[in-house]
C-alpha cells in the first residue's frame, strides 16, 4: 500500500423537503429523531438543511459503511416525520417561504454582515478531509490539488435545478458559492505564514467575519488537522460520495510524493471551475496536463491515483467510476428524471429513493 497513514471522512449536508418537495424547515425535529445528541448529526445554516459527518476512516469500506448508516439514520428519522431526505446541491422545486436561519448567533451575525447573499445559502455540498501531519504539509497538498478542482467539481456536479427550473448548469450550488468573497478556489501560497496572513487581512477587510469563515474550494481545516476539499456538489448515491473520498485521499498520497506544484494562476482556476460547473461530465473539463472532454479528465483523475491506491481502493474504483460514466454526473440524472414527465417533483423522488436505498419502498414516504 503507497499511502499508510492516510485517514479520510465526508461531511455531507441534506435537504428536508415535504411530501410535494418542497424545502421545510424542520431540521431540528429530524435530528430530534435520531437520538438524541449527536457529533455524526448537525444542524446547519438553514433550518431544512441537516449534515452528517462520518467518524475518521482508513478503508473505504470503512467508510462506505458510515455514509450508509447516516443517511438511514436521517432519512429514517425524516420518513416518520412524513418528510423526506434529498441529496442535491440545490433545492429542485422552490420553497414556499424563504426558509429561516437556524437559530444560532453567529449565523444572524452573518445574515447582517453578507445580507442578500444569505439567499443564495441553502446549498449542499459534500467535504472530504484527509489527514495530514501538519500544517505545512498541508499547503503543499493544497498547492498540488488546486488544478485537480475542476475535475472533481465535473465528477460531483448535482444541483441544475433552481426556484423549481433548469438553470443551464450542472452545478448552480457552485454558481451561488462563487458569490461569496472568500470562495473559490484558493491562491498559490508559499507557507503557512502566507496563508494565515492572507486570511487575516481579508477578515480586516471584512471579506471574512473570522478566519474560519474562509470558503475556498480546498483549505486546511480549521477545526481538524486535515485538508478539506469543499468544491463537490452532496452527491445522489453514498457510493458517489465515497468515490469521490476514495479519489481525494489518492490525489493527497499522490501530491506527498511530489515536490513543485504546478503554478496555475488563481483566475485560470476559477475559469476553468466555471466551465465544469456549467456542462459538469457532459463538457470538457481541465486537468494539470491539459483540458479534454469530462469524462476523459475522469480517466486521468483515476489514472494519476491509481499508483497510490490499495487493492480495496482499486477494486472500488473499478467497480463504481464506470457507473458514473455511463449514468452520468447528479445533474445529468436530476434532468432525465425531469424530462420522463416534465415534473420536478419526480426529481425529487428519485433524489429521496436514492438517499437510502436500503430502506422499505413502501416505508418512504413518496408521495
Amino acid at each position: 500500500m503507497a499511502r499508510p497513514g492516510l485517514t479520510f471522512g465526508v461531511e455531507e449536508e441534506f435537504l428536508v423537503v415535504d411530501a410535494a418537495g418542497r424545502p421545510v424547515p424542520a431540521a431540528r425535529a429530524v435530528l430530534g429523531g435520531t437520538g438524541g445528541a449527536n457529533e455524526e448529526l448537525q444542524r446547519e445554516m438553514i433550518a431544512c438543511q441537516v449534515e452528517s459527518a462520518t467518524p475518521v476512516s482508513t478503508s473505504t469500506g470503512e467508510l462506505l459503511g458510515h455514509l450508509r448508516r447516516l443517511r438511514e439514520t436521517l432519512a429514517t428519522s425524516a420518513r416518520d416525520r412524513g418528510l423526506r431526505l434529498i441529496a442535491s446541491g440545490t433545492p429542485p422545486l422552490p420553497e414556499a417561504a424563504p426558509p429561516p436561519l437556524t437559530p444560532e448567533h453567529r449565523y444572524h451575525r452573518m445574515a447582517g454582515h453578507f445580507r442578500g447573499l444569505m439567499r443564495s445559502a441553502n446549498v449542499c455540498g459534500c467535504h472530504v478531509h484527509v489527514g495530514v501531519p501538519d500544517r505545512s504539509t498541508g499547503v503543499h497538498v493544497l498547492n498540488h490539488l488546486r488544478p485537480w478542482l475542476p475535475a472533481l467539481l465535473a465528477v460531483s456536479a448535482n444541483s441544475p435545478f433552481s426556484e423549481g427550473a433548469d438553470s443551464g448548469y450542472a452545478s448552480w450550488r457552485h454558481m451561488q458559492m462563487s458569490n461569496w468573497p472568500s470562495a473559490g478556489p484558493p491562491p498559490l501560497l508559499g507557507s503557512v505564514a502566507e496563508y494565515d496572513a492572507t486570511l487575516e487581512t481579508m477578515t480586516r477587510s471584512g471579506a471574512l467575519l473570522d478566519p474560519a469563515m474562509a470558503y475556498w474550494d480546498i483549505r486546511l481545516s480549521p477545526t481538524y488537522p486535515t485538508v478539506e476539499i469543499r468544491v463537490c456538489d452532496v452527491m445522489i448515491t453514498a457510493e458517489e460520495a465515497a468515490l469521490t473520498a476514495v479519489l481525494v485521499r489518492g490525489l493527497v498520497a499522490s501530491a506527498l510524493r511530489r515536490d513543485a506544484a504546478p503554478t496555475v494562476a488563481q483566475e485560470v482556476i476559477r475559469a476553468d471551475l466555471w466551465l465544469a460547473g456549467r456542462d459538469g461530465l457532459r463538457g470538457r473539463c481541465a486537468v494539470p496536463s491539459g483540458d479534454a472532454p469530462a469524462l476523459h479528465a475522469l480517466d486521468r483523475l483515476i489514472a494519476e491515483v491509481r499508483p497510490v491506491l490499495d487493492d480495496e481502493d482499486r477494486d472500488f474504483v473499478e467497480r463504481v467510476a464506470p457507473l458514473l460514466a455511463q449514468d452520468g454526473d447528479g445533474a445529468t440524472r436530476q434532468r432525465a428524471a425531469f424530462a420522463r414527465a416534465g415534473r420536478a417533483a419526480d426529481v425529487v423522488a428519485m433524489l429521496a429513493d436514492a438517499a437510502a436505498p436500503r430502506l422499505p419502498v413502501s416505508d418512504r414516504g413518496c408521495g
